[in-house]
């Protein structure tokens, strides 16, 4: 069968930082092994994106056609939503090839496949979890598939959803094929974040109140070999010139050696490539760091989220406050930037909690100002997702209820402290200037 993947717009504009939208080169991947011809679209790189999609679509006149939605919207205490051009892009590929049946997927539809299904009937399947052995299955057998994982289908004008097999593993993981969609385009799109994503596992067993990731990928980590790993990184260099990546995993340090393994094949390979990831504060220590760094570490993440330990423990992080200076004073030794992600007026909140945000907000700069190596400290509200624990607090609460729509963006900010944030970005951000300027706060 002749296939189009389509990568919705998962970005607000064109000046904002993008991704080599490695989810629909992976299911393309998969697909072209099965024998299907298949032609992919990122409407992201596009200057016309509505324009591409409908020359896309009457060039190639697909027998189907797939549609990845991989953000719902922006996140960052931002209300604007990534459903509209979602929907206007399933209705155009019906409006201009209404024969053809439109399969949807990518993680945002999968965090809301019934709401989604039900809002456009123009979708004839969906498809939750990783969808590379999902879909070439589907086509298999595509009016009457069966018990396909994660298959969303209608019956008697109900949308039915199939539980997402638990059992991938990366035994049988194929490598993206890269040639399906150039890279070329996308090198220096970005200023910041590295465009090139990695995955070098899947599933996150940690509980963090408002993480949607063990929905997505399941509660049990699924770990690729290092080896393979290496050699995805060693491969892309070689032949397209990429050397800066991002790993795309929930955590990067989790489990432990498994991060290091790879850190000391890149080393023993004497590559020279640049990586960032999210990592988790009490895992590290001082040996690890200096690995990390030496081979090619440009960005120690970290999403601590909550600034004292009364947040950290309604956010069900499993971490101290120790913990988070601890990894600051390991990581301020390096010549590595790190990023700092907290989140504010979470559940418990009070005048106390705040001078406890200030006093590590000032804590992190007196650590990381001898090497001038703090990167950010990023401070956003709690986007309320669907199945967490926050969303059942908000409910409680009567923050949210059962008239609220959480596909559109929801934020948990109650009422008695919903300017904390102002507060804080308007501390740290003159601690930030006075300092870097070297002037003096009166």
């Amino acid at each position: 069968m002749k296939i189009l993947l389509i990568q919705a717009p998962s970005v607000e504009s064109a000046t904002t930082e993008r991704v080599y939208p490695i989810g629909i080169v992976i299911v393309a991947t998969h697909l072209v092994r099965a024998g299907h011809q298949v032609a992919l679209l990122d409407m992201n790189m596009e200057a016309d994106a509505y324009g591409a999609l409908k020359n896309r679509l009457l060039a190639e006149r697909p027998d189907v056609v797939g549609l990845s939605l991989r953000n719902i919207d922006p996140l960052a205490n931002k209300t604007s939503s990534l459903i509209p051009p979602f929907i206007i892009t399933t209705r155009m590929v019906c409006a201009i090839l209404p024969e053809t049946p439109i399969v949807a997927g990518g993680t945002g539809f999968s965090l809301f496949p019934r709401r989604l299904m039900e809002e456009l009937p123009e979708i004839r399947y969906g498809l939750t979890g990783g969808a590379e052995s999902s879909f070439p299955e589907l086509l298999q057998n595509f009016d009457q598939p069966g018990k396909i994982s994660g298959l969303c289908y209608r019956e008697n004008e109900r949308v039915r959803i199939n539980p997402v097999s638990a059992d991938y593993s990366f035994d049988n993981y194929l490598v993206p094929d890269r040639d399906l969609i150039s890279p070329d385009p996308y090198k220096g799109v970005n200023a910041y974040a590295p465009i090139f994503g990695i995955e070098t596992k899947r599933g996150c067993p940690l509980k963090c109140a408002y993480c949607v990731y063990p929905q997505l990928q399941g509660k049990v980590m699924r770990c690729r070999k290092p080896i393979d790993v290496v050699n995805e990184m060693e491969m892309l260099q070689t032949r397209y010139g990429i050397g800066d990546f991002h790993f795309n995993d929930p955590v990067v340090n989790l489990p432990a050696g498994h991060l290091e393994d790879i850190c000391e094949d890149i080393l023993r390979r004497k590559l020279k490539v640049t990586w960032t990831g999210f990592f988790r504060e009490d895992a590290l220590d001082e040996d690890k760091v200096r690995l990390y760094e030496k081979a090619g570490c440009s960005c120690f993440s970290f999403s601590p989220d909550g600034f004292c330990q009364s947040s950290l423990d309604i956010l069900q992080k499993k971490l101290k406050v120790s913990d988070i200076i601890k990894a600051a004073e390991l990581t301020a030794q390096t010549d590595v930037l790190s990023i700092y992600h907290f989140m504010t007026n979470v559940p418990g909140e009070n005048s106390g909690t705040i001078q406890e945000a200030k006093a590590l907000i000032d804590r992190l700069y007196e650590i990381h100002a001898p090497k001038r190596n703090l990167g950010a400290i990023i401070l956003n509200n709690i986007r309320i997702m669907p199945g967490t624990s926050i969303e059942a607090i908000a409910r409680n609460e009567g923050e949210i209820d059962a008239d609220t729509d959480l596909l559109y963006p929801v934020y948990y900010n109650p009422r008695k402290h919903e300017t904390m944030r102002y507060e804080l970005e308007t501390y740290h951000t003159t601690k930030n200037v006075f300092t870097w300027q070297k002037v003096e706060l009166k």
